[in-house]
């Protein structure tokens, strides 16, 4: 398990510091049911994402609030603006669900065969 960093100040210096998602082919959030509610590709544009969330995947055992709240950190100067444009930032707006009341979800790395 790796260590937990503390957050800087931005998005681009925070993933910096978490592992490398060399081989992860895709990030799945599911529902308490086992239902995929999101899923983030390990395309051009996404790798940010997919580093965050990869690295809450490695430190909780599942996405509840506490998770929710480091990652938000994580992402730092992207959540205001999450905050006043829902659906611009979709991995951004299922962690504010989960820190706002959501259900708890589960974090699936796939990797690359």
């Amino acid at each position: 398990m790796p260590q937990k960093i503390e957050p800087a100040a931005t998005l681009k210096e925070n993933v910096q510091l978490l592992p490398s998602v060399e081989g992860v082919e895709r990030i799945e959030l599911a529902d308490g049911a086992g239902q995929i509610i999101g899923t983030i590709m390990h395309v051009p544009g996404k790798t940010a994402s997919l580093a965050v969330y990869q690295y809450l995947a490695q430190l909780f055992p599942a996405l509840d609030r506490d998770a929710a709240e480091y990652g938000l950190a994580l992402y730092a100067q992207f959540v205001a603006e999450a905050r006043e444009t829902p659906g611009a930032h979709p991995n951004i707006d299922h962690l504010l669900a989960v820190v706002d009341g959501a259900p708890t979800l589960t974090i699936s790395v796939v990797r690359s065969s």
